[in-house]
């Protein structure tokens, strides 16, 4: 831990990198997942095993946690930290995203944007201004600036559009942010999948000399090809001395193709929302635990797993559970998950201090190619 934000890049290995955040409130070992904590929780989840299952840091979703239970009542008893008793980091989003997808009614300007919630109809408005503003009544610690998110396929004027309202919000959101040595704003990179334009956003926000960088509106429809294309056409352009963030991604091969390019910090709401629906996360590929074939099978997901809900329960009794739609059959597959995706990047770290990620990248995918066991 220390008393400011720091990134220390302790080695590469072609383009992986292994590194530390450092902050306050704990150190996050990167490259990270980072377990999506959407309204204080990480669903069907004790914050406990998120913690033991061996997450650094979680996220908060602001736009979730400004309409319930407000960030004033937030900041009121103590901050989200206190609140949902974790201590470590915990990242929050600008609410961007969810006042582009979720709002019925809303106004964008250059101010910002204007949305009926989606709990009670209530009109807010979201500026850069008030989205910094929530996230330091929430007491995080990075913070992302205020950005408009575009879906793919759009087109190149409306991309470029957004791109350049993004900067300019991120310039806001900078000014409002101040001096906080503990904590850390990043910015986030627009440009949809025009790579002049993703050039164009990285190199902008390079020139404000922020504390990280993060690459926004990706994975939202376009194919893991040009998803991978941009990274190679951003992230040259970032400094190498700052961490780099791949919002909202995602599968395990989306994460470890985008460390193999440079990537440090993943976040994606997959590994719990799957885990709800009986998709399991393994070393083998996925398996979805609803199939009949599982039904009187008395193996466990893995044995070798360091992870109870995986090594300890069977696969019958997973597939009850989530065939009779009990909670419990979501709470074991998501921490299953979650368990995965972190063993996953203890795996990805321990490859690149040894040299030797590209080998590991190429037996992870061998071994997820093969498929899951045979049945009974």
């Amino acid at each position: 831990m220390t008393e400011t934000f720091q990134f220390t890049l302790k080695k590469t290995d072609g383009g992986a990198r292994l590194g530390e955040v450092s902050m306050p409130r704990g150190t996050i070992r990167t490259p990270a997942f980072m377990p999506v904590g959407t309204v204080g929780t990480v669903k069907a989840m004790y914050l406990d095993q998120v913690r033991e299952g061996g997450a650094d840091i979680i996220l908060g979703n602001t736009y979730h946690l400004m309409l319930r239970p407000t960030a004033e009542r937030v900041a009121r008893l103590g901050g989200l930290h206190k609140l949902i008793r974790w201590d470590g980091p915990i990242l929050t989003d600008s609410g961007g995203f969810q006042v582009m997808s979720l709002s019925g009614l809303r106004k964008l300007d250059e101010q910002g944007v204007t949305f009926k919630s989606h709990v009670d109809g209530s009109l807010h408005h979201m500026s850069p201004e008030r989205s910094i503003e929530i996230q330091g009544l929430l007491d995080s610690d990075i913070q992302m600036q205020l950005d408009e998110c575009v879906a793919l396929p759009a087109e190149p004027r409306e991309i470029e559009r957004a791109m350049e309202m993004s900067l300019r919000w991120a310039e806001r959101c900078k000014v409002a942010f101040g001096n906080q040595p503990g904590k850390a704003m990043f910015g986030i990179v627009q440009g949809g999948d025009i790579p002049a334009l993703r050039v164009r956003s990285a190199a902008a926000l390079a020139d404000l000399d922020l504390k990280g960088y993060a690459v926004g509106g990706l994975a939202v429809g376009e194919p893991q090809a040009v998803m991978l294309k941009m990274l190679e056409e951003t992230l040259p352009v970032l400094p190498t001395e700052k961490p780099r963030y791949l919002m909202g991604v995602g599968t395990p091969e989306d994460m470890l193709r985008s460390v193999a390019r440079g990537i440090d910090m993943f976040d994606c709401v997959m590994p719990t929302r799957s885990g709800r629906h009986g998709l399991a996360f393994t070393r083998r590929g996925k398996v979805n635990i609803r199939n009949a074939r599982h039904a009187e099978d008395m193996r466990p997901l893995d044995e070798q797993s360091n992870c109870p809900a995986t090594r300890d329960y069977s696969r019958a009794y997973l597939h009850h559970l989530v065939r009779s739609n009990e909670a419990l059959g979501g709470m074991l597959l998501s921490w299953n998950n979650l368990s995965y995706y972190q063993e996953l990047m203890q795996g990805i770290r321990k490859a690149i201090a040894e040299g030797r990620f590209a080998d590991f990248m190429a037996e992870t995918e061998a071994e997820w190619a093969k498929g899951d066991i045979d049945p009974v």
